[in-house]
């Protein structure tokens, strides 16, 4: 069995899910005992989350036919002998044997069944049960009428490893779906839960880790890179904490931002603040010359390199004794505008890491300089400038989009989005679960751009791909943690890059105590 806290769960898709299962049941693992053994976990947390003290609160399930509906009518079970007022809906004449026989134990034991869904309108908890790993087939007719009433009740949902109507994979709406507040997703995480097309079905996602055994996993995903969902505590070992008693700041990372235009002067400011909170030992930013005297208003401790400008003020060309050998990072794009082609050029031959952002990257899809670079190159693009780094590419399927995009520009690659993904050339993705509405905002991802741009200043190369991830994470962290200090209107970006440190000590502080 794996230790979760160590290992955490793969993401998986619905055929290496099925292959896991089927090494586990040739294995001798009874499909019955697991279907018991899972669904006991997922009373527990019903029990520990969202079920009322009152047992006399009558609490709707939903039975599909499959091994999904099975999972619903133990937990059914096992509601009833605790005394709750189980009611459940079963729309279908056929069902799998193993769910067959926990049907007709469910009536043996006096389980009330409903014929219409109407009449669950009155159980403030629904369990979805319906379809889970695997559903291809669109919902319509009956079904789907029935879905669009209970996504109207002001009720609790709570779907077993996928909300019915989401495709596993793609997380696509097959028709209708569920718009489940709880997903409780089983064993292993689902591809479907880090695509953005299923974001509004989904709700609180939760893993109920059943034990899949390490090598079940080893011998299904051995030719899979790590996909995973980058957790708390691999996003704080990412975060260069620990320094020696004797470090000074030359050995603590030089970071180079490039950007700002009379156009957009804060965005280069925004992205500075970033850098702060990343404890850089030195910063460098270089800007349009008539920006200069703003910058250093706003950030007294950074060098500033001012740059000759174009007749509409963006930067015309870097100085010719800037020295791009000395930085240990170099991130270009915030207010950059897209007037010179030739600076992209400058910029690529850095043999330090090259974290590219907004404007950048849209020079980057105008030309794409022929030297292949030894260093990473760091993508950070939002789903616009995505599609203009790789138009001939289908985005709908963010997870294959961003596998394929990393391998075809041998680049790290950050997509922004409510399930933001990062994803190396040799196929490793890390999912961010912690995405946020409250991120929203004009100048939330300048100041990404210099958090990560000084984290990757003060790490090895090695480690660009987690040191980006771990950015994004306390990136959200700190929005969250804003949010519910205020609201989600109440994120601004220079409240966000003031908040990063102090979310990075609350997790440290946390992980210390443990």
């Amino acid at each position: 069995m794996r230790d979760s806290s160590i290992t955490p769960p793969p993401i998986v898709t619905a055929a290496q899910m099925q292959a896991l299962e089927t090494a586990m049941f040739g294995a001798g693992m009874p499909i019955a005992a697991l279907m018991e053994k899972v669904a006991g976990q997922m009373v527990q947390w019903l029990q520990g989350h969202v079920l009322p003290s009152d047992r006399s609160t009558p609490i709707g399930i939903l039975v599909g036919p499959g091994h999904n509906g099975g999972d619903a009518l133990v937990v059914a079970r096992e509601l009833k002998l605790l005394g709750y007022g189980v009611r459940l809906y079963h729309p279908f004449e056929r069902r799998k044997p193993l769910t067959d026989a926990h049907y007709r134990y469910a009536q043996y034991l006096g389980i009330t069944e409903v014929s219409a869904i109407a009449e669950l309108q009155n159980c403030p908890i629904l369990i979805d049960g319906i379809f889970g790993l695997g559903q291809t087939r669109e919902i319509m007719g009956e079904l789907a009428a029935a879905i669009a009433t209970v996504n109207g009740w002001p009720c609790t949902r709570v779907s077993l490893d996928l909300p019915t109507g989401i495709a596993t994979d793609t997380g696509a709406v097959l028709g209708t779906a569920i718009r489940a507040t709880h997903t409780l997703c089983l064993g292993v995480w689902k591809r479907a839960c880090f695509q953005e097309t299923a974001v509004d079905y989904l709700g609180a996602l939760h893993c109920l880790d059943f034990g899949v055994p390490e090598q079940a996993i080893a011998t299904v995903c051995h030719e899979t890179p790590r996909q995973g969902c980058l957790t708390e505590a691999q996003a704080l070992a990412a975060v260069p904490l620990h320094r020696q008693r004797t470090t000074h700041k030359y050995r603590q990372g030089h970071l180079l931002l490039i950007g700002g235009s009379q156009q957009y002067g804060g965005s280069i400011v925004l992205a500075g603040l970033g850098a702060r909170a990343s404890g850089v030992g030195m910063l460098t930013i270089a800007v349009p010359e008539s920006l200069k005297p703003l910058v250093l208003s706003q950030l007294p401790e950074a060098l500033v390199v001012a740059c000759a400008e174009t007749s509409t003020g963006a930067i015309a060309a870097l100085p010719a004794d800037l020295d791009l050998s000395k930085f240990t990072t170099v991130a270009c794009g915030p207010g950059l505008t897209t007037e010179n082609l030739a600076l992209l050029e400058t910029i690529w031959t850095t043999p330090a890491p090259l974290l590219l952002d907004a404007d950048a990257l849209n020079l980057l899809a105008l030309k794409t300089p022929a030297t292949p670079r030894e260093s990473p190159t760091l993508l950070t693009p939002h789903l616009g400038e995505f599609r203009r780094l790789f138009p001939e590419q289908e985005v709908s399927d963010r997870w294959t989009a961003i596998s394929q995009g990393a391998a075809q520009r041998q680049a790290i690659i950050l997509l922004k989005g409510a399930r933001t993904l990062v994803a190396t050339p040799q196929g490793e993705i890390w999912a961010i679960p912690n995405g946020t509405p409250a991120l929203a905002r004009g100048g939330s991802g300048d100041v990404l751009t210099g958090l990560a741009g000084g984290w990757l200043a003060q790490t090895a190369p090695e480690q660009a791909a987690t040191t980006l991830a771990a950015a994004a994470w306390f990136h959200a962290a700190a929005a969250q943690h804003l949010s519910k200090q205020q609201t989600v209107l109440g994120v601004d970006p220079v409240s966000l890059a003031a908040a990063i440190d102090e979310v990075v000590a609350l997790v440290f502080a946390q992980a210390s105590s443990n």
